[in-house]
């Protein structure tokens, strides 16, 4: 046993804490002065994140997590955070969302196949917001998520990033049922880097530009302030061919249909910036002050569907494209004619035809065929902008019954806010009299947390002392809806004639609609780990955590990990956790366009608490449950570093949004004779609802190992995954009324996601050069486009998607000790992803709306992107 009187717990503070910047910031400081090949000397990897004791390396964790540092993140060509953290991590995934409602403006992301508000988001440590943006069209997994905006987040800003693949609600509260995010800031008080990066698709478009630069400034003589900036712009990308049914009016001689009238790809992104600042001051004494936060703000325009125009309900035809629908705008000057738009065999008349017979209306009546001709297709897309800042001190008191307790009291506020904009479209309603352009209104999610954080090591005969950490967490969560303007969500004078109301696509939120809804929660903890003998660590964290919406729940946890040898070490945990139905799920009120039947239509997405949602089978939200169980291997030698892990985590009364659910005529009455309002405008309904059980398993394998080769240092990094989910149980409906859940949400949550997935990493450095490449492993996965999706109920029509491999470059060239330039590609020989059949297969069309390739591609579907970027460092 170690002299436990020579072993000051303070001592061993400091010391793993200087270790730990030490370690942390060497890529902010040696990067700056050395030639590439000291920069690529092994340093021991020490996170912060998973334990409240003192940092640890990450082969001394009890449980797994990655490190990627500020280095690796600069090599990708992509400026997202979510995609350099996805190309790092295979248990990690994200995908492009190319026509997807609110997830336009920010995109989920999936850690172990759980969904994206199932990781919680740490900045330095402290809980990071929400977002305002709630997925509607999530992507099957994700529908109905909200989780935090990780991509305001610049490369440039981070030190490294610390991904804790294991539960841990009962260390961190809600949300961590998968695992924590952590991004580390840079903190350095000198030096700095500007970059300049250009690059686009091998298509020719999604060009992009950005610029970024950091610098570390002394906060007097004992601080730092580091700043960090990012601006960018990129272009949108198209993915697409003909829509089939505008495809045919263009062939029928229609001049007015557009090449492509529906656009498959990413989204435009206009004056995307952010700035980040971290900050901190020694007091003296052993006490500390800190400041950390952000603003961030972008543009983003994103596609939408395309509107028949003959058959698009409520705008062009209410028969299904017999006739058009034609508005009377003076009743006194007589009825109005019809408009067939059938022949006698059924066929679609040609243009010319339709045509003449619109242009020969009477001046009072009026249809949108004279409008829009070849259709229309909106554009859905808006304003996101994030703002944080967190205050906080610590330090350890000198004296009293305290004495020797490290302190950590922080206070954070964040805010989101999406502002929701609508053009090319129209409120059927007004007539002629419609603008086409529209604010169809806002959310706002803010939040407030208090914490006090302790921690003291108190002497109990073990080899090194106990770790005592116990603290309190305040919480005050909001969600606010603001009205749109007037014309997005006004009845007009055509209500009455069945025109449509509202900006079509995404009406505007009413008064009605808007206002403010908040929950309070309180928490408290306790987190003891022990290095009971010198190869034996045990952890166990409990925590309350008190809601004053559903109430309070407990969760534990247990961890340990075993050392066989100086090299070999085995690891395990046990966890239950929990994630809070957040404040937007239970209240916010929404339309959607969705797809049914071939056609496009209105869905109203109601609190689960609505009167329509309860005649469906809606509920009160409760919190989500889990139970995870992990074991692990762990080998750390001189120049190899290996782990395996596998994991097993169940969650009951997973939070989701149900199917799209018709209303029945049964179910109309009922409403009706409850004396429920305006029941016969809801075509489709949906609701958030805690409706199933999963259970996901799967094995983590991450290898490293470094050696000099090729007149340099190498480094090679392997990482694999394997998720596997499966719907262990699904709320039955009374008889009578339809499932919640539909069998194709639930062969989405089980086959969307690759279970295999795996990187190679190659690290080469010389004097004056340096080379990264990484090949990309994507194991087969359910294709998915939005009008074509397998499911149990029909045999012989799921698909398949083949697996992937891909390889990214970058080369880089140290011009001296300030100035580098790169050239580099993601995917440089351009793979393409699973491509759609033009051709019917098994009975089943699945490609009538433009797309090329499966939605759910975890590759994404743009292909090939090459890129220069220079860097000056000072």
């Amino acid at each position: 046993m170690k002299n436990q009187n020579n072993y000051h717990p303070v001592a061993r503070a400091v010391k793993f804490a200087l270790a730990a910047s030490l370690s942390l910031g060497i890529s902010a400081t040696v990067a700056a002065q050395e030639q590439p090949a000291a920069k690529e000397q092994a340093v021991e990897k020490i996170a912060v994140v998973g334990s409240r004791s003192a940092p640890r390396s990450i082969s001394d964790s009890p449980v797994p997590i990655d490190i990627i540092g500020g280095d690796e993140l600069s090599k990708n060509g992509s400026s997202d955070m979510l995609n350099m953290i996805s190309t790092s991590v295979p248990s990690l995934n994200v995908h492009a969302n190319p026509i997807s409602d609110a997830a336009t403006l920010v995109r989920p992301m999936n850690l172990r196949g759980l969904s994206s508000d199932s990781t919680l988001i740490l900045t330095n440590g402290k809980r990071r917001h929400k977002a305002s943006v709630i997925a509607f069209l999530g992507g099957g997994i994700n529908d109905g998520a909200q989780g935090a905006d990780v991509s305001v987040i610049p490369g440039i800003a981070i030190r490294q990033v610390e991904i804790l693949r294991d539960g841990a609600a009962a260390q961190y509260g809600s949300d961590a049922i998968a695992g924590v995010v952590n991004f580390q800031l840079k903190n350095a008080d000198s030096g700095g880097s500007f970059e300049v990066k250009h690059g686009e698709y091998y298509e020719g478009d999604g060009t992009g530009t950005e610029f970024a630069g950091n610098i570390g400034l002394p906060l007097t003589k004992d601080g730092f302030v580091n700043a960090s900036f990012q601006y960018k712009n990129a272009d949108p990308t198209s993915r697409s061919v003909q829509v089939a049914d505008a495809q045919s009016f263009a062939d029928a001689g229609n001049p007015a249909i557009a090449p492509l009238a529906q656009i498959w790809g990413s989204p435009k992104i206009k004056d995307d910036i952010s700035f980040f600042v971290n900050s901190g001051l020694d007091l003296g004494n052993g006490r500390e002050a800190y400041m950390f936060g952000n603003y961030s703000e972008r543009d983003i325009t994103g596609g939408f569907y395309w509107r028949n125009p003959y058959n698009r309900l409520s705008v062009f035809s209410n028969d299904g494209g017999e006739s058009l629908l034609i508005g009377n705008l003076d009743d006194t000057a007589g009825p109005c004619p019809a408009v067939t738009l059938k022949d006698a065999q059924g066929a679609n008349l040609d243009f010319a035809t339709v045509n003449q017979a619109v242009s020969a209306l009477p001046a009072h009546c009026f249809t949108f065929f004279s409008m829009f001709p070849g259709g229309f297709t909106p554009t859905f897309g808006g304003n996101v902008t994030d703002t944080a800042l967190a205050i906080g001190t610590k330090g350890e008191f000198k004296q009293g019954w305290l004495a020797d307790v490290l302190y950590d009291f922080t206070g954070s506020v964040g805010r989101n806010e999406s502002t929701y904009v609508m053009t090319n479209t129209i409120n059927a309603s007004l007539g002629p009299d419609t603008p086409t352009e529209f604010t169809p209104g806002k959310y706002i999610q803010l939040e407030k947390t208090f914490t006090a954080d302790f921690v003291k090591y108190v002497s109990a005969g073990l080899y090194e002392d106990l770790t005592v950490a116990f603290g309190a967490q305040w919480t005050e969560e909001t969600f606010e809806v603001v009205a749109g303007d007037v014309a997005s969500f006004i009845d007009g004078p055509l209500t009455s004639q069945g025109f449509g109301i509202g900006s079509n696509g995404f009406p505007g939120f009413k008064p009605e609609d808007g206002g403010v809804n908040s929950r309070r929660n309180y928490a408290v903890y306790t987190d003891l780990e022990a290095e009971i003998t010198e190869s034996f660590l045990a952890g166990l964290a409990l925590r309350y955590e008190d809601y004053d919406t559903f109430g309070d729940t407990i969760n534990y946890k247990l961890t340990g990990q075993f050392r066989l040898s100086d090299d070999w070490a085995i690891r395990a945990s046990h966890s239950t956790g929990f994630r809070a139905p957040t404040v937007g799920q239970a209240n916010v009120s929404n339309v959607q366009t969705s797809l049914a039947d071939g056609m496009l239509v209105d869905s109203a997405l109601l609190p689960p608490t609505n009167p329509i949602a309860i005649e469906l089978g809606g509920k009160e939200l409760t919190p989500e449950e889990s139970v995870s169980f992990a074991a692990g291997l762990v080998y750390s030698g001189a120049d190899f570093f290996m782990t395996l892990d596998y994991y097993n985590i169940k969650v009951d009364d997973r939070i989701t949004q149900s199917s799209k659910i018709t209303l029945s005529e049964a179910n109309k009455e009922a409403l009706k004779a409850a004396g429920v309002r305006n029941v016969d405008s809801f075509q489709q309904v949906s609701f958030f609802t805690n409706d199933f059980d999963t259970t996901t398993q799967g094995i983590d394998f991450v290898a490293s190992y470094s050696t000099d080769l090729f007149g340099g240092r190498s480094s090679f990094n392997f990482a694999y995954n394997w998720t596997d989910t499966n719907v262990d149980r699904v709320t039955v409906p009374p008889e009578g009324q339809p499932a919640i859940t539909g069998a194709d949400k639930i062969s989405r949550l089980e086959n969307d996601l690759p279970n295999h997935r795996a990187t190679l990493t190659w690290n080469q450095s010389w004097d004056d050069w340096s080379m990264f490449l990484r090949s990309n492993y994507y194991g087969e996965y359910q294709g998915v486009h939005v009008d074509w999706v397998g499911t149990p109920e029909e045999p012989g029509t799921e698909k398949n998607a083949s697996a992937k491999i891909t390889f990214d470059l970058e080369v880089s060239y140290y011009v001296n000790d300030n100035f580098i330039v790169a050239a580099g590609a993601q995917n440089i020989f351009d793979t393409k992803p699973e491509r759609l059949d033009f051709e019917q297969q098994s009975g089943v069309p699945n490609n009538n709306w433009g797309g090329k390739y499966y939605e759910t591609s975890p590759m994404g579907i743009n292909g090939g992107y090459y890129y220069l970027k220079g860097t000056y460092k000072f």
